[in-house]
């Protein structure tokens, strides 16, 4: 049986431009970081991914897919969302000048992105821009001997 935790995997998928895209874009994550065994913190990789997701749903125009990119490395995991608008995020890569206010439902996303990740930050595409973070591997916890 050959050792896949070693070697880079990816996963490339269109999503919606849609509510519904959330929820997938967390089980295709969660679906990849269980297949291979990662080690890579999953339920942070689940809630930036949905973060991510939900802001290219949110504040691009609709009509085009936005796409979802899972890298697994030895040495962590790199998720990409893809939107068709080359406008950088707001304050992903510094801090905003105002904390978000704490009784809005929105204005936390970013700022938990930059929080969780060990490193965030965006480019643009040919087709738009990809917002991404990277989530460092951890050690396996130790299972004891039975």
């Amino acid at each position: 049986m050959q050792d896949h935790s070693k070697a880079p995997a990816s996963w490339r998928i269109a999503l919606p431009h849609s509510a519904a895209a959330v929820p997938v874009a967390r089980a295709l994550v969660r679906t990849a970081l269980a297949e291979l065994e990662h080690t890579a913190d999953g339920d942070t990789a689940e809630l930036l991914t949905a973060e991510l997701v939900a802001n290219a749903v949110e504040h691009t125009s609709g009509g085009t897919p936005i796409e979802l990119v899972v890298e697994l490395m030895p040495t962590g995991c790199q998720v990409e969302v893809h939107d068709p608008d080359p406008a950088p995020p707001a304050d992903l890569t510094r801090p905003g000048t105002e904390p978000p206010d704490p009784w809005q439902e929105h204005g936390r996303g970013l700022l938990l992105i930059r929080a969780l990740s060990s490193s965030c930050g965006h480019r643009t595409t040919g087709s738009g821009k990809a917002v991404w973070f990277r989530l460092p591997a951890v050690p396996a916890p130790r299972r004891s001997p039975e």
